[in-house]
């Protein structure tokens, strides 16, 4: 991967991965605050912004990414990249969803979970990624109106039943990441780009907040406020990022090191949660010890973390 690397955004991905795996590993114990877990369905904790974080950062190289692929290698060589890139996502999390199906994980049964999400986000993105940025902000508010009035009149009752909102609810994530590319453009102008951002990023909160009396905040429903409030979040974050990175000069090297190589320490993270938990399910289950909990997590992250940095000593970035 010969891109160049932008440190504030190495260091949000990476905060965003962290948060999804903490949240994965700590979903299903029963002695965790709530505020430490997943809203159950309405309302918002801070976990709840792992994946739109990650989603988020996501569009903020989307377009960018997407155009000088077209400039290198032309329109067929690039939409066949992305298609290839989204299609492996998706297909990756459907393997692992089908495994936590199998074994009813934190009481999983239906296999769709993030990784599903972000690859048909991307999938449906890429129809637009060449759009002006008026035009994709439009087509991004008008499928979350859609997504939401479908979900109040027919869809509710499957979207619970699904995590991540399962097939309908990737409609919402997708608008999710358009709306991502197009407070990219703003992030990218050379004029005060910052600034725009930052004040985008504030009027999309103020209209998941305004809109709370008409359409409730919950990341199980994927509503229109949680998206807009998770997308304005997210915008804020990444500003936070940049002004400790690029302006007080902060290093924030393990967060980095982790938003250099996501995908994979997050696939890791699910492959290690398994060989830490299930041999101890049986025994504990929701009750694992804190202890044992701490121990675990502990390991997690430091396997993880270790791996991270042998892969940016070396350099390799490993993408799909």
């Amino acid at each position: 991967m010969n891109e160049q690397r932008v440190a504030s955004i190495d260091a949000f991905r990476g905060f965003a991965v962290i948060c999804m795996v903490i949240g994965n590993f700590l979903l299903g114990l029963v002695w965790i605050p709530t505020w430490l877990k997943h809203a159950p369905d309405i309302g918002f904790t801070f976990v709840d912004l792992g994946a739109p974080a990650f989603v988020f950062v996501i569009g903020l190289n989307y377009v960018t990414s997407a155009r000088r692929r077209l400039g290198k290698d032309g329109a067929l060589q690039m939409t066949e990249h992305f298609v290839v890139r989204y299609f492996a996502i998706l297909g990756i999390g459907a393997l692992f969803g089908a495994g936590q199906a199998l074994f009813q994980i934190n009481g999983v049964t239906v296999n769709w979970g993030v990784l599903q999400a972000i690859g048909t986000a991307g999938l449906v993105t890429l129809i637009f990624i060449r759009l002006p940025t008026w035009q994709r902000l439009l087509i991004g508010l008008g499928l979350l109106a859609v997504y939401q009035v479908m979900l109040d009149k027919f869809w509710l009752r499957t979207v619970l039943a699904s995590p991540h909102g399962g097939m309908y609810g990737s409609l919402s994530w997708s608008a999710l990441l358009i709306l991502s590319t197009v407070l990219a453009d703003l992030y990218y102008q050379p004029k005060n780009g910052f600034l725009k951002l930052l004040g985008v990023s504030s009027l999309s909160i103020l209209a998941a907040l305004l809109l709370m009396g008409w359409c409730v905040i919950s990341k199980n429903r994927v509503s229109a406020t949680y998206i807009l409030l998770t997308l304005g979040l997210s915008g804020w974050f990444f500003c936070l990022f940049t002004v400790l990175i690029d302006r007080l000069g902060w290093q924030l090297a393990w967060f980095r090191t982790w938003g250099r190589n996501p995908l994979l320490l997050y696939v890791l993270s699910l492959l290690l949660q398994g060989l830490l938990t299930l041999p101890l399910a049986g025994r504990f289950g929701a009750q694992t010890p804190a202890w044992l909990v701490f121990v675990q997590v502990a390991l997690l992250l430091g396997v993880l973390t270790g791996l991270a940095g042998l892969l940016d000593r070396r350099k390799m970035f490993i993408s799909i």
